[in-house]
């Protein structure tokens, strides 16, 4: 699935050429591959719960392979989108599925390690987009390129329908009928909806600097090759800290702390990009995003019942999709108003400092709660 996200901005150069399109199109482009989610997330939540997470998952998949192909045929602007569009439903689908799935197996044992190595195939996926795509569109072409995250689709796809198996002790893998209402209680909304916001604003920073991070290396006069490179150090430095940080919250808590200190560092270290690039910097930056993904995700599980656990996660995803989609293309433009490459760095390095006063919010919150039960 980052894959496939990321092979827009990593061969961004060669979509605005043969689009003919402009950076606000582009990260149109870009965050269209989440904007299903807005809609699609919470029912994903119910549709694993009636008819099974790998069968979501499954359709999910295919839907990533029709859009992929789509997507690499396509010569005009409008049919790339709708491309893009198909691929996008296909994957969130798989996203809120995935994420329950990981969840049921490890409820009871190191759920902040699981759910970190489940993350960690994220920037797996753009770290080889950024490395394998621009290398491969300069020698052959930008279509033969993207067409990659379709086969790499059709691979996966191939492996969850022959490997996967519901965990025994789950009870709720399928169910007769959808949960009333939204599925869960008007505490459990509200909290669950706090969590999404945080996870949402830290992604958001994260891919704005994915996306944009090229383009600002480029303007730097780094070539287009070594600036997909080199911004693909942010992917594999947070691969193992992620990990990690998911390791340090199961052994040892205090996730709020862990959380906060590493979107400080984030924040600051982004917003240095514009003035003094280098590697050393683009892997701290990596190294230090990856650290509070696991404590992240765990969020909803604090605050949602096992019985509530589909549908929480669908809204909980709702929010990041909302973000995703409105808050990139707004990076967007805000590269093309200023003409400044490094602004829509600047953007993201806001939107983690904005992650902290929510999440603090969502403690504080807690806390009220645990106090008047």
């Amino acid at each position: 699935m980052g894959f496939q996200f990321q092979s827009v901005a990593s061969l961004s150069s060669f979509v605005i050429t043969d689009l003919g399109i402009d950076y606000t199109q582009l990260g149109l482009l870009i965050g269209l591959y989440l904007l299903p989610g807005v809609v699609i997330a919470y029912p994903s939540g119910l549709l694993g719960q009636r008819f099974g997470d790998k069968q979501i998952a499954v359709l999910g998949m295919t839907l990533m392979v029709a859009g992929g192909v789509l997507t690499a045929l396509s010569h005009s602007y409008g049919i790339f989108l709708v491309g893009r569009l198909i691929s996008g439903i296909g994957a969130v689908l798989l996203n809120v599925v995935l994420t329950k799935m990981v969840t049921d197996w490890f409820a009871d044992r190191e759920l902040g390690t699981a759910l970190a190595l489940l993350v960690s195939s994220w920037p797996v996926g753009i770290g080889i987009a950024l490395i394998v795509l621009p290398p491969l569109a300069v020698a052959a072409s930008a279509s033969t390129a993207s067409i990659l995250t379709a086969v790499a689709a059709t691979g996966v796809l191939a492996l969850i329908a022959a490997l996967y198996d519901v965990p025994a002790t789950t009870s709720s893998a399928t169910l007769p009928h959808p949960p009333a209402g939204f599925g869960v209680s008007p505490r459990e909304f509200g909290f669950v909806s706090l969590a999404g916001i945080v996870w949402a604003l830290f992604n958001v920073g994260y891919i704005i600097l994915i996306s944009f991070g090229p383009s600002l290396l480029i303007a730097q006069g780094i070539s287009v090759k070594d600036a997909g490179i080199a911004i693909s150090l942010a992917s594999w430095t947070v691969i193992p800290t992620i990990a990690l940080g998911g390791v340090l919250v199961d052994r040892l808590g205090h996730a709020t702390t862990l959380m906060v200190t590493s979107l400080a560092l984030l924040a600051l270290s982004i917003t240095l990009m514009p003035s003094t690039s280098s590697f050393a910097l683009i892997a701290f930056i990596g190294a230090v995003g990856g650290l509070p993904c696991g404590a992240m995700l765990m969020l909803p599980t604090e605050v949602l019942s096992p019985e509530s656990r589909g549908p929480g996660m669908g809204i909980f995803y709702t929010w990041y999709y909302v973000a995703m989609a409105l808050l990139i293309p707004l990076a967007g433009f805000v590269r093309d108003f200023t003409g400044n490459p490094g602004a829509p760095l600047m953007f993201a390095g806001c939107l983690e400092i904005a992650a902290i006063a929510v999440l603090l919010l969502l403690r504080l919150l807690e806390q009220g709660r645990e106090l008047r039960s």
